[in-house]
């Protein structure tokens, strides 16, 4: 039986500011008052419509442009206010130099209030797509959060722990699982990634989760767990075929960790694991890796099991793509085997934390793909 604490190990994202209505939008001053922008933004125009002598040049006017800045990033009464002012400073400044002819005067008028309405509008209908689109992120979370374990796990072999933090913005929530199940054949670990995103990548992730919380108790060879893992993804994508949702495949580790000294490994197309033990930091050699679940009929031999040696008191880093294929600004890779070298010097226990935060600075903050880094302790 499992035991472990009920805590779910996942660093707090920092909160993003909402403006009212629950809207996000810009950090800063932008949020609080994009009314003051526009504001600022109408005194140099006037300023520079008054100073200039020549009738034919009117800079008033490009004052109707200036509410499509509250619509993109504000509330609607923001963007009525920024619309109402300017039609005022509009009006006070063309009354103060007229224009050529009233009929001028009144297309420009009418033009001001149109424009005005149509980005109040606009913002409405921003605002509305931006709830619904969080109200899906926040479901899909919720659904990722509840099929995963909370961490850390305690089996008789291994102790499980790292830090999970799936993106919830762009495309929605990724698809990174992990799962780890004490058998009558030892401890079975999985690490995953399926393809793609948002709630039909959590209906591919359920499906393989479930079966092999199934599987690990049932089947005695790793082999056959895996292929317990593949039929239930081909079964979830003649399904989702069927619903006209795209089929998916999901790349994985499969671990079994029993008394011996050594321990099995399946990959189908995940990285590899490092050791983190006496000696250099390296990727654990597993072999030429199979395809990921879903696709065993494209490949030309089944997927075998490897071997490794799993002492007493090392620790396997199980690291996301999300982690692998982080970029910076300037598009260079994490340097993640370069990392660990510094970072694996402190406690195993803070590793997975250390290696998050310094992805965070790495990447500026910016965190497109799920983060999973998990550490797998052997324990006596």
């Amino acid at each position: 039986m499992i035991r472990g604490r009920v805590s779910f190990r996942a660093p707090d994202a920092p909160q993003r500011p909402r403006t009212e209505r629950g809207v996000e939008s810009l950090p800063g001053s932008a949020v609080r008052a994009p009314t003051a922008y526009v504001v600022a933004l109408t005194v140099p125009i006037v300023l520079l419509e008054l100073a200039i002598d020549d009738r034919t040049v009117r800079l008033a006017p490009l004052l109707i442009l200036l509410p499509a800045f509250p619509a993109a990033i504000g509330t609607v009464r923001q963007t009525a206010y920024a619309a109402g002012w300017v039609l005022i400073v509009l009006t006070g400044v063309l009354l103060y130099r007229p224009l050529a002819s009233w009929g001028n005067f009144v297309i420009i008028m009418v033009v001001a209030a149109v424009l005005g309405v149509f980005c109040v509008l606009t913002c409405h209908v921003r605002i509305r797509r931006e709830q619904d689109l969080r109200r899906v992120r926040s479901t899909a979370v919720a659904l990722q959060r509840q099929m995963l374990r909370p961490l850390p796990v305690l089996t008789d072999q291994v102790i499980v722990d790292g830090v999970y933090l799936p993106v919830e913005e762009d495309r929605l929530v990724g698809g990174d699982i992990y799962e780890a199940v004490a058998s009558p054949y030892g401890t079975r670990l999985l690490f995953g990634d399926v393809q793609g995103k948002g709630l039909p990548a959590i209906g591919a992730a359920f499906a393989a989760l479930g079966a092999f919380r199934e599987a690990a108790l049932r089947e005695p060879t790793l082999t056959a767990l895996v292929e317990g893992l593949e039929r239930a993804v081909v079964r979830h994508n003649a399904f989702a075929q069927q619903t006209g949702e795209p089929e998916r495949f999901v790349t994985a580790l499969v671990l079994g960790i029993d008394t011996s000294a050594e321990t099995q490994a399946v990959n189908c197309g995940h990285p590899p694991p490092y050791l983190l033990h006496a000696g250099p930091v390296a990727p654990v050699p597993l072999g030429e890796p199979g395809v990921p679940l879903g696709l065993a009929d494209l490949a030309s031999r089944p997927r075998t099991v490897a071997w490794f040696p799993f002492p007493t008191g090392a620790t396997l880093l199980a690291c996301s793509d999300g982690v692998t294929e982080a970029r910076n600004t300037t598009g260079a890779f994490y340097p993640l085997e370069e990392r660990l070298k510094l970072l694996a010097d402190g406690s195993p226990w803070e590793l997975a934390g250390s290696l998050a935060d310094d992805l965070s600075r790495h990447t500026a903050g910016e965190q497109r793909d799920d983060i999973t880094a998990l550490l797998v302790r052997r324990v006596a």
